[in-house]
């Protein structure tokens, strides 16, 4: 099999190169899926500049989940899933064109599903499922604040949450992703090129508070979105994409959010919930397994539509990545073999 091999840590151009390898062998549990392409989540930039604690070290073949066919059964697993063209979740190994996971990180999608919209209801859309759906799900009228609204996990958060009748504020960068969240249907969209977005929420709010905030973020969001809550108010944070390179860079990201104070939590009656899809994944497999039907179903059922994508050649996987740290991308960043 072709396979993208992270060599190196550091910028994409030198990060990364293509090799052929023995395919890899399903065993028990497992299943052995050819892939027609994989999508790219924030983990892998993360990984790739050694940041990412869990990820291989080099060389490694790095990757959260593929879309394919499954060509072979490991012991243990339902028959039914033989030929069957699945969204995959993988604990690493997605950037080649043979990749082997647990059978419950599978979920089937008709074939008339495109490649780019059946990868944007893998990881990230796992994710968002179980951000909306388990981890603090919103009442009807609840205030919730996205970050990173437009991005691969955001745009289907936000619609999770206006399905649940929640009042969503997003914030998204730039003028085009701005755009495209009032086209999903959300009224207050938070341009934060435009200024401090914490005053913009606050305005939004009347200087009333919110009842969540999912942040994607962290660093100096951290301590601005903690003020933004009221009592009952709660914090998700699944990612941080504002952490830099290095010691200096993690402890940078670290000393910008501050101390958490856990008796002021309990007075103020408000949470604080950490969300690692990985680590759900290796403990509460029956959860990821949850998260993916739920997604799916979701889509198949027409209320939820991800978001435009971002498509590449396998063989401009460098470019797939430098456009997703950029910043700059909109819903799923897809990689086709």
């Amino acid at each position: 099999m072709n396979a993208w091999v992270l060599v190196r840590h550091g910028p994409t151009e030198r990060a990364f190169a293509l090799r052929e390898l023995p395919d890899p062998v399903a065993e028990r549990g497992q299943v052995l899926i050819r892939s027609e392409g994989f999508g790219l989540n924030y983990a892998d930039v993360m990984a790739r500049k050694g940041l990412y604690r869990e990820a291989p070290p080099p060389p490694c073949i790095i990757g959260y989940e593929a879309v394919g066919r499954v060509e072979y059964c490991g012991d243990g697993v339902p028959a039914h899933l033989l030929g069957r063209r699945v969204v995959a979740i993988t604990r690493f190994g997605g950037y080649a064109e043979m990749a082997v996971t647990d059978h419950r990180a599978v979920v089937p999608i008709d074939d008339s599903v495109p490649l780019g919209t059946a990868c944007a209801l893998a990881t990230q859309g796992a994710t968002a499922w179980y951000l909306a759906m388990i981890a603090r799900p919103v009442r009807k009228g609840e205030h919730a604040v996205v970050h990173s609204a437009a991005g691969g996990v955001g745009n289907l958060l936000v619609q999770l949450l206006m399905h649940q009748g929640g009042e969503v504020i997003a914030m998204a960068n730039g003028a085009d992703k701005v755009r495209a969240l009032h086209e999903l249907g959300i009224r207050h969209v938070i341009d934060r090129a435009r200024g401090d977005y914490a005053e913009q929420v606050r305005t939004i709010l009347k200087n009333g508070r919110s009842q969540v905030v999912f942040n994607a973020v962290g660093g100096s969001t951290f301590k601005k979105d903690l003020a933004l809550l009221g009592a009952t108010g709660c914090l998700v944070l699944y990612g941080g994409a504002e952490r830099g390179s290095g010691t200096i860079g993690a402890l940078r990201f670290v000393l910008r959010m501050g101390v958490v104070i856990p008796i002021l939590l309990m007075m103020r009656h408000q949470s604080l919930i950490g969300v690692n899809m990985l680590r759900l994944g290796d403990v509460r497999p029956d959860l990821l397994e949850e998260c993916l039907h739920g997604i799916a179903k979701a889509h198949a059922d027409g209320w939820l539509r991800p978001m435009a994508l971002s498509e590449f050649p396998s063989e401009q996987l460098p470019d797939a990545h430098t456009l997703l740290e950029s910043g700059r991308s909109m819903g799923k960043v897809v990689v086709r073999w």
